[in-house]
């Protein structure tokens, strides 16, 4: 059986049909092009027998492209319109039985999938893409690679390399988990309602092993924060308040091989980690 994807008359019917409207409050922008649905498919390398966990599929373009290659995927939808007709599109577009799940639930409070897939794909909304992508690197260590599409400066960000002006928190927090890169334009044009902002895809690769412990990450997320809260100064300054003194936080950097004047632009997330570690054993 073939999957036939949506187009921009499908989906408008679609949404008329449950009264949909996109809404600015939950990012809602439909894409409404099978060539880029299929472009993100092909980002993320995704195969057949996969498993893969779609965020906010919507009414369902970018599932159906992925379900086309003979993934299964367990899709998490936040509103319980889209989430409950998801099915019935599927199984209208041609998708065999059992292989889309739906989780009708808010994506930053899962802490449980089904099929515990290792595949994320996603048409993520830029007021909660980097806290959902985090929290799903942090709650699903099976999780080992993925593309989403995002806002262009949010992309940026999270492939953004040590010394750039972008290169912030959620730079270094994304790479706690393994290695980010640009891996494709998307045209406005695809969207509907068309968006104020470009999009871009981002890719990531989980690291084979875990850089640290939970209590490791969380101090170094904390440390990253403080350092990214005042990015303008010195680190020894900037990393005063957690460790009680300029002083205190300048022995601390020393120890982890780390110059008291830097910026938090400077360091690598290895550097951050090695600042917890003497920290923990400090």
């Amino acid at each position: 059986m073939t999957v036939s994807l949506l187009g921009a008359t499908e989906i408008r019917r679609l949404a008329a049909e449950l009264d949909v409207t996109p809404t600015k409050k939950l990012g809602q922008n439909f894409v409404v092009d099978a060539n880029t649905v299929r472009k993100i498919v092909q980002a993320a390398d995704v195969q057949a027998g996969e498993r893969v966990v779609e965020i906010g599929p919507g009414l369902g373009s970018l599932t159906l492209a992925i379900l086309e290659t003979g993934a299964s995927v367990t899709a998490v939808e936040i509103d319980h319109r889209l989430a409950e007709r998801l099915p019935q599109t599927a199984a209208e577009r041609g998708v065999p039985d059992g292989a889309l799940t739906v989780v009708d639930a808010d994506a930053m409070r899962v802490t449980e999938l089904p099929g515990d897939p290792t595949v994320l794909v996603a048409n993520l909304p830029y007021n909660v893409s980097v806290p959902v992508l985090l929290h799903f690197l942090e709650t699903f260590p099976h999780l080992q690679r993925g593309v989403v599409m995002v806002q262009a400066e949010v992309a940026e960000r999270l492939a953004a390399k040590p010394g750039s002006k972008i290169y912030g928190a959620p730079s270094v927090k994304a790479a706690w988990y393994g290695p980010w890169r640009l891996t494709g334009n998307v045209s406005r044009q695809v969207f509907w309602p068309v968006p104020n902002v470009d999009s871009l895809l981002v890719g990531f690769h989980r690291d084979p092993e875990p850089r640290g412990d939970e209590i490791e990450r969380r101090r170094t997320f904390e440390i990253v924060d403080a350092a990214f809260n005042q990015r303008r100064k010195m680190l020894r300054q900037a990393l005063s308040g957690i460790f009680g003194s300029s002083a205190e936080a300048s022995a601390v950097l020393e120890a982890a091989g780390v110059a008291p004047t830097a910026r938090g632009e400077d360091l690598t997330v290895d550097d951050y980690h090695r600042i917890a570690r003497v920290r923990q054993d400090g």
